[in-house]
């Protein structure tokens, strides 16, 4: 028989949901910014690009631990 999930659970899935969406925003933007800032000091080799992707990855992958350390409590 299939089994409802509790409501609880449920809510644990909705958050884990929510968690992926804010990583590729959080990354999107990230990009979004640096292609700016490139484009506005008109660098060639992309630096911004790459830092703030860089930065809004580590960012990212911070806010998932966070996230999941308190889903699990």
């Amino acid at each position: 028989m299939n089994k409802i999930p509790k409501k609880g659970q449920l809510n644990k899935y909705l958050q884990l949901t929510g968690i992926a969406f804010q990583m590729g925003a959080t990354i999107y933007l990230a990009a979004y910014f640096g292609k700016k800032l490139d484009s506005y000091y008109q660098n060639e080799k992309k630096i911004f690009t790459l830092l703030l992707v860089l930065l809004g990855l580590a960012v990212s992958i911070w806010n998932v631990l966070r996230q999941l350390k308190k889903i699990n409590q």
